[in-house]
């Protein structure tokens, strides 16, 4: 599902160029959940970045879903960060003028989807994360793990093949983490994506059995309690 060769990504500073991420390689089949840890300026976001398509490799290669994203055009990295992509921000990124409903569905409608043919599916995604009954609440009536699973629902109505978090409870206090948490470890027990989690919570990076740590650009740690002892 995720196959990075080589992967490195320099930005250049006043004293001299920095490598944010340094040779990195790494494999991750379908149906996967992986934490990323590691201090600030380890490359976390760095890479978080290269996997949603919104930065590019100086060098090496990064395929998702077979999908080239070193080489990809624009158009074709539009298509993929609307049809196999969905992601979770820290700090939720709800509108406020949209209910949870309006919210989740959007994306289905901004790549042409009817609403009558989308409402099964937010219903759908809703109870998934424990929000039936809430569809027409404002974010401003909801707590913030309620915001949070909001923005997971959305980011799973398009049936992404890959879902990128965050910080997903970075932004959360103990009690809403926990819920939070929860779902997350219920989506990735369904398998509904490959779930990546970049996260400075230990209680978050223990719920995955693949975790990974980064330090200076470079993985590592690479810890898997997969059946197989990948």
């Amino acid at each position: 599902m995720i196959s990075l060769n080589r992967l490195t990504r320099t930005f250049a500073s006043g004293s001299g160029d920095v490598r944010a991420l340094d040779d990195v390689s790494l494999e991750v089949p379908a149906g996967e959940f992986v934490t990323v840890t590691g201090p600030s300026g380890c490359g976390k976001s760095t890479l978080l970045n290269l996997l949603g398509g919104l930065d590019r490799p100086t060098s090496g290669e990064i395929f998702v879903d077979r999908i080239p994203l070193h080489s990809a055009g624009e158009r074709e990295l539009t298509a993929y960060r609307r049809f196999t992509l969905g992601i979770v921000f820290q700090f939720f990124n709800l509108l406020p003028a949209m209910t949870v409903r309006e919210n989740v569905e959007l994306p289905l409608l901004l790549r042409g989807e009817p609403a009558r043919s989308a409402s099964p599916r937010v219903r759908e995604m809703l109870a998934l994360v424990g929000l039936s009954g809430r569809e027409g609440h404002f974010p401003h009536q909801l707590s913030g793990g309620e915001m949070q699973r909001t923005a997971i629902a959305r980011a799973l109505a398009g049936s992404p093949r890959l879902l990128l978090a965050d910080e997903p409870t970075g932004n959360l206090d103990s009690a809403n983490a926990e819920r939070v948490c929860e779902t997350l470890a219920k989506i990735a027990s369904q398998k509904i994506a490959v779930l990546v989690i970049v996260t400075h919570s230990e209680e978050v990076a223990a719920l995955a059995p693949t975790r990974i740590h980064m330090l200076d650009g470079k993985i590592v740690k690479h810890i898997s309690h997969n059946a197989s002892g990948g």
